[in-house]
């Protein structure tokens, strides 16, 4: 397996902390893995994902994607890296209440202005994978937790990104809905995607191909 993602050195300072955030982090993500990033609350991992995602900056340190420094990346640049690079599952699903499913997960293509043909195409094909063709005229209000998990991993794969991220994707489940949903990020690994899971529960993290655990912001 190649590189996707190389992780060197990062190190990020808050102003009047005590500690740094991250405190010389430094790892890669292999195309086609699937990693778990795990540790508990305060030790760095909401930091590591914000400025892998190009949300934030490191203070120090580099993050290469592509042979591309992302930090480095002006804001315009960053936000078209992570619309063409990236995809997102977070545990608060973060789907607009206003669309409807069909529209929610075309989201991502609707910004790259793909036309509506192959938008409905590969919306299609997503919510049968996903077992959510029979909700795409509902609104969110309207499903489950683990139908809403679904859509929003649908809307994060529905452009085939070389990078998902999953930031505590079961943490507002219950168990069963849970096991759902880490079957789906199974799936988008099967299916070729690289996968960067963030959790705090070790159940959760033994899906991963390969841990990596946090605390303190350092690697231990």
């Amino acid at each position: 397996m190649s590189t996707l993602l190389e992780v060197k050195d990062i190190t990020k300072i808050y102003p009047n902390q005590p500690k740094p955030g991250l405190d010389h982090v430094s790892f890669e993500v292999m195309q086609g893995e699937f990693l778990g990033i795990m540790g508990a609350s305060g030790s760095g991992k909401t930091t590591l994902l914000n400025v892998l995602s190009t949300i934030d900056i490191p203070t120090s340190g580099s993050i290469r994607m592509g042979g591309k420094k992302i930090q480095e990346l002006s804001q315009t640049q960053a936000a078209d890296f992570r619309k063409n690079n990236l995809g997102f599952i977070f545990q608060e699903y973060f789907l607009l209440d206003s669309l409807t499913v069909q529209e929610n997960i075309a989201v991502p293509l609707t910004l790259l202005h793909e036309s509506a043909k192959t938008i409905d195409k590969k919306v299609m094909e997503l919510a049968e994978l996903f077992r959510i063709a029979s909700q795409l005229k509902k609104y969110p209000s309207e499903l489950s937790g683990g139908q809403r998990q679904r859509v929003a991993a649908a809307r994060a794969m529905v452009k085939r990104p070389p990078l998902i991220f999953a930031d505590e994707p079961t943490g507002a489940l219950d168990s069963h809905t849970g096991r759902e949903v880490l079957g789906l990020l199974q799936q988008l690994h099967k299916q070729g995607h690289t996968v960067v899971l963030i959790t705090h529960d070790n159940s959760i993290a033994v899906q991963a191909d390969r841990i990596i655990r946090l605390e303190d912001g350092q690697v231990v």
